[in-house]
């Protein structure tokens, strides 16, 4: 006759699992494969699999039973970094596919910052390649841009002396006024200026862009 052991609740208590249980070993190993991490107040749900994808990495030797790393934990039992989450992400993406993933508002040099504390190697080097293509952008992604000032003629030689951040002084367009046209004492002058600027800026300046050419072509046949 079997004997059924009774917990004080009157529920069948639990029967100690047999050392040859493949499913109930199964399931042990799953569940102590699962990691929490609260970095900065956000909670992440992760694989020691994943954090060990770099052995040498800051949350591979986090997670290892004689780690030299000392974390304290919260109450829910997840390791308390305290880091940016939000640049945190990125990182743990990374080591779960290999991919180098940005959400909008987010920079390449701030996630290398957390690639470098957390010690990813690859993901360190990938940044920094990243970084230094960028900044290193060839001419054609530059454009050079034109504005179109108006002024009298006391005020051109203030105007092309103060001119700075780039600007560079490009032609002088005389159009007189309209009440005593090209006196010296009233004259107007429209003065084309013009500076490089990256292709992200360019969408800003083609409508003084336009304006300057034809004024330009106007000039020079004047």
């Amino acid at each position: 006759m079997a004997t059924v052991n009774l917990n004080p609740n009157g529920c069948p208590a639990a029967t100690p699992t047999a050392v040859g249980s493949s499913t109930s070993i199964h399931s042990i190993q799953g569940k102590d494969q699962w990691v929490k991490l609260n970095v900065g107040g956000t909670c992440f749900l992760t694989t020691k699999t994943t954090l060990s994808r770099d052995p040498n990495s800051f949350l591979s030797r986090l997670i290892q039973e004689d780690s030299d790393l000392i974390s304290d934990r919260d109450e829910t039992g997840a390791y308390l970094i305290d880091r940016d989450p939000r640049y945190f992400a990125p990182v743990l993406n990374y080591l779960r596919h290999g991919k180098l993933v940005l959400d909008d508002g987010l920079s390449e040099e701030g996630v290398l910052e957390e690639a470098e504390f957390y010690n990813v190697t690859h993901l360190i080097g990938l940044l920094k390649d990243n970084i230094a293509r960028r900044e290193q952008r060839p001419a054609a992604d530059k454009k050079r841009v034109y504005r179109v000032l108006q002024c009298q003629e006391n005020e051109l030689t203030q105007m092309v002396s103060t001119m700075s951040d780039g600007w560079r002084f490009e032609q002088l367009i005389n159009i007189g006024t309209q009440y005593n046209y090209g006196t010296e004492e009233n004259a107007e002058f429209l003065c084309v200026v013009s500076k490089e600027c990256a292709n992200t800026l360019i969408g800003r300046e083609v409508e003084s862009n336009d304006r300057a050419k034809v004024l330009q072509q106007k000039g020079s046949r004047m």
